[in-house]
This record gives C-alpha cells, structure tokens and sequence, in this order.
C-alpha cells in the first residue's frame, strides 16, 4: 500500500511539473542568529561537578537560489553562514577546579530545501513552509581565559566539525514588483552539538541554531 501511495505522489509531482511553467529565483537574506545553550550537572562521591555554555546574538547570512516548479511547490539551494560568541565553564566542588573562557564560533553550511507556499504564485502575499538537509561546518576559537583555578580540562584553543544538519523554516514572501519580492524567514537548524562534548562534564543537548532573516528575493 505504501509503495502504491509513494508511486501515485511521484506520478502527481510529475505532472505538476511538466504542466507548470518553471521559473528560477535567487536572493539574499541577512538577520540575528540565536544558539540554543547547554548544561550538565553530574553528581558524584566526591562532590558535583557541573558545566555549561551560554551563547550570545549573532549575525546570520543566507544567499539562496532555487526554481518555481509548480504554483504551490518550489526547491531551493542555501549557504548559510551565522557567528556567535560563546562563554564556557565548567566547576568542580570535590576539587575546587574552574573554569571560564570566552570563545568565538562560526557556521558554514549548504542546505537543499523543499518550499510549500499557501497562495498561488502571482499572489502579492506567500507564506510557506520549509524543509531541508545539508552539511554545516562548525569552528570555534578560544579568545581569553576569563577565570581559573588549579588545572581544569579546558577545550582545546580551537576545534571544527562537519556534520549533518536538519533545517525547518517558516517565511513569507511580498511581491513588490513582477521580478522583486521582500522575503521574511525563521528557521530552525539542528545538529550534533560539538561544543557541549568539549564541556567537562560533557553537556548532552543537540545544538539549535535560530535565524530571523529579512531580505530579498528576485525572479528571472
């Protein structure tokens, strides 16, 4: 039954795009990144050990290209790029050990994502809905060493991982004229979190990388 359902949806995106005439889009978007933070307390004989990270605000990029393949369905490619600054530290009763430093991170990330608009295409209001994978490489560098006591396991001075990522968005775009459109977006990206596995104890959190993102699109 399901081979059957999965055929037939194949079959309807088929027609919708060879009856649909496909158009091709780009734009960019700029905003304020939010990551999500992370925290572990761990309690042993000895006393609690405890750590966290707090991220602050940060900039965010999208420079997206994609095709109109049909009235309610477009698909897109993204680079994604956002910063944010970081505040680590860790503290141990048992030992009297701390930490806390201030880091610097940054994402780079390529995403494909499938867009289901709401209204019709010649609509002057587009809400959609959004979905998506890709890659992301995330880096980040020790900038001071803010406090310490005695000798703590500090993160190394500069790390990076590229992993997988998952991205859901919501937005809207206004049409301003045939070829120019105002794009609002809000998306939710999610991966493995490296920065909470250099906390000690390891934070155990995936890591969610908010963006609000105002810009603007073009058709061709």
């Amino acid at each position: 039954m399901w081979r059957f359902a999965l055929l037939l949806v194949f079959e309807c995106m088929g027609v919708a795009f060879c009856s649909a005439q496909v158009v091709p889009y780009a734009g960019i978007l700029g905003g304020l990144a939010t990551l999500s933070a992370d925290a572990r307390s761990q309690l042993t004989a000895q006393g609690l050990n405890a750590s966290l990270y707090k991220p602050e605000n940060g900039s965010a990029l999208n420079v997206f290209a994609g095709l109109h393949v049909a009235q309610y369905l477009s698909l897109q490619a993204n680079y994604v790029w956002n910063r944010n600054d970081l505040t680590l530290s860790s503290t141990s009763s048992a030992s009297s050990l701390f930490y806390e430093e201030q880091r610097k991170s940054s994402q780079h990330a390529l995403i494909f994502d499938l867009l289901i608009y709401f209204r019709r295409r010649d609509s002057r209001l587009r809400p959609y809905l959004s979905a998506g994978t890709g890659i992301a490489h995330l880096s980040s560098t020790e900038q001071r060493i803010v406090a310490v006591s005695g000798t703590p396991t500090l993160p190394p001075l500069r790390f990076s991982s590229t992993r997988p990522v998952l991205r859901v968005a919501v937005g809207m775009d206004i049409a301003i004229t045939h070829h120019l459109a105002a794009r609002y977006s809000f998306s939710e990206t999610l991966r493995h979190n490296d920065i909470s596995a250099h906390l000690s104890p390891p934070g155990q959190r995936g890591l969610a990388n908010f963006q609000n993102l105002f810009g603007i699109g073009f058709r061709f």
